[in-house]
């Protein structure tokens, strides 16, 4: 990445401190402050040692009354400077990470098949923490060192212009260590950061697969996994580490050779007849000074890196185009009536194609159950037509309007779909089955619980619709979480509805419910039904078979069982497991 770049990615950066400039300028004058009144130290011995050779009742009580007020106006600059600058920083943090998690909620499903969890997490914890440092914790050691040293440099030109301008001969030798250790600290940065999506990967499949990891005696593997990862990140640290020890010292050694240098000629008689002692004191003070700011700027150039490679990433992940939403109109409530026209797809560029050609009519009202070997393309097609796809080939129409044509959110508030892995948030009861309803009707709640036959086991917890379901429903059985998640269906209302294996983790009994529940769900709505258990979806008004991408049968169970084709061999093979 270069300088150019470098300084785009910081003006960018630099965007997210503007609206808060208010606080900004106050942070400004108190490092101001800050700076001032540390540099009156150096005059303040100036002065001390000429009242020394020169004592007067007035220097008595001015001297006291200069040092209180050299250190009170300091606790001034300080507090503001540190509480204002803060105030930044936790904004900035807040609206970047907004930004990031908003962004990454609308970005396409292709873009989520091709990065792990770990990562993405990692960008909106890790990542942000890093920028923020480049934009405000750098920000507040430059100004409050960088005026620091500015008001040092500018006492040293008053007191004694050559000397000065001798001390900082010194200064292109530093900026060419800063330069060096720039491009290190960046690229060290970048692959830092890498190695903590890795961690936070690694140890979130672990750790929320843990019955796997168990029951496969895998505690070891899995010990050793994230071992590799955290110990690269590690080395990584370590040599960032190294790389910060060693640039450190190094400038504080030119610095001091600079200041050894000032001494020597500064202590010839030449020199000494044109200042007092008072004055001498004064220069090599301020002179001394002079390390601990030059050392803490130099420092902080690893913030700086570490937040450009951060913001390289994220600004990255910000510009990924979001879902296209080409779409105007707003549909009234569906008719119900699906078409597909020759309809392809395939996943990735140049990837074998999933769906070869479809084409079907689905009238208003009736229910489709598509069955067929794992592979054969049953979810994806289904998956189309709320969008989280587009066909590479082909067309998918709604009430006779291309899908294109509408706009997205309109769009999938008219479709409810139930997984075959269900996905409950750490919530109440209520607050599932409602789920993206805030302050809904507590009947209608009960009322679509009392559909999905839920409503004897949520009676049964002890806080009833309040109780709280845990990480993605751990409280429940996998029948009562596929019965919350067919509740949270039927609340919605939607005229189209997508069963994908939506019995599949029930029991008989609980399937003899939910049979019951889809019956009068169903009813008046259009319903697609993805099953593997074929006594499922014999009362379906039509059943697709499809194997490797295309529908190879279709028909009602009576029509299929009599073709005696391939849904009559799966019928017949399921009758002799369950016989």
């Amino acid at each position: 990445m270069t300088e150019t770049s470098g300084w785009a990615l910081y003006k960018r950066l630099l965007g997210y401190v503007k609206p808060y400039w208010k606080s900004m300028v106050l942070a400004i004058v108190g490092y101001g402050i800050y700076a001032a009144s540390s540099t009156a130290l150096a005059e303040m011995m100036k002065r001390l040692i000429d009242g020394i050779e020169n004592p007067d009742a007035d220097f008595r009580l001015f001297l006291p009354l200069f040092v209180v007020g050299m250190f009170a106006a300091r606790g001034v600059g300080t507090f503001l400077g540190t509480y204002f600058m803060s105030n930044v920083a936790r904004n900035v943090v807040h609206v970047l990470r907004c930004n990031v998690f908003n962004h990454m909620l609308h970005l396409p499903g292709r873009f989520f098949d091709s990065h792990s969890s770990g990562h993405l997490i990692s960008r909106v914890t890790y990542h942000v923490e890093q920028v923020t440092g480049a934009a405000t914790n750098a920000i507040t050691i430059i100004l409050r060192e960088g005026l620091f040293v500015v008001g040092l440099v500018s006492y040293l030109l008053w007191t004694n212009w050559l000397l000065t301008l001798l001390f900082l001969t010194v200064t292109p030798l530093i900026g060419g260590v800063v330069s060096f250790t720039s491009k290190r600290f960046r690229s060290i940065s970048q692959r830092i950061q890498h190695s903590m999506g890795d961690v936070t990967h690694v140890a979130s499949e672990a750790l929320s697969g843990y019955r796997v990891v168990r029951t496969h005696g895998a505690e070891e593997y899995e010990k050793r996994r994230f071992a590799a990862v955290s110990d690269y990140n590690r080395q990584q640290s370590m040599k960032e580490a190294l790389t910060k020890a060693t640039s450190t010292p190094v400038i504080q050694l030119l610095v001091a050779l600079a200041l050894a240098l000032l001494v020597w000629l500064a202590m010839s008689p030449a020199l000494m007849d044109n200042m007092s002692p008072g004055e001498f004191v004064a220069f090599i003070t301020a002179a001394s000074m002079m390390a601990k700011p030059v050392r803490q700027l130099t420092e902080v150039n690893s913030v700086i890196q570490k937040g450009l490679a951060a913001s390289a990433e994220l600004f990255g992940l910000l510009e990924v185009p979001q879902e296209r939403d080409d779409g105007k109109l707003v549909p009234p409530r569906f008719q119900g009536k699906v078409t597909l026209e020759g309809v392809r797809f395939g996943y990735g560029e140049g990837g074998a194609e999933v769906l070869k050609g479809i084409d079907l009519e689905v009238s208003p009202g009736e229910m489709i159950a598509i069955v067929g070997r794992s592979g054969s393309g049953k979810s994806t097609l289904v998956s189309l037509l709320p969008r989280f796809y587009r066909p590479t080939a082909g067309r998918i129409l709604i009430d006779d309007v291309p899908v294109e044509n509408y706009r997205l959110a309109p769009l999938r508030r008219q479709l409810a779909l139930v997984n075959q892995q269900v996905t409950l948030f750490n919530a109440s009861v209520a607050d599932n089955i409602a789920y993206g309803v805030p302050d809904a009707n507590r009947e209608h709640i009960e009322a679509a619980a009392r559909a999905a036959y839920a409503d004897e086991f949520i009676d049964a917890l002890p806080q009833g619709y309040d109780t709280i379901v845990g990480d993605n429903g751990v409280m429940l059985s996998g029948g009562q979480r596929q019965r919350l998640a067919i509740a949270r269906a039927i609340f919605k209302d939607a005229p189209i509805l997508i069963l994908d294996e939506a019995t599949s983790a029930l029991d008989t009994e609980s399937e003899r419910y939910i049979q019951r529940a889809l019956e009068e769900v169903c009813r008046d709505r259009t319903t697609f039904v993805i099953a593997h258990r074929l006594s499922t979806i014999e009362r379906a008004d039509r059943i697709l078979v499809m194997d490797q991408g295309e529908i190879v049968e279709r028909g009602s169970h009576a029509e299929l069982l009599e073709r005696d084709g391939v849904y009559a061999s799966l019928h017949r093979l399921q009758f002799q497991e369950t016989a």
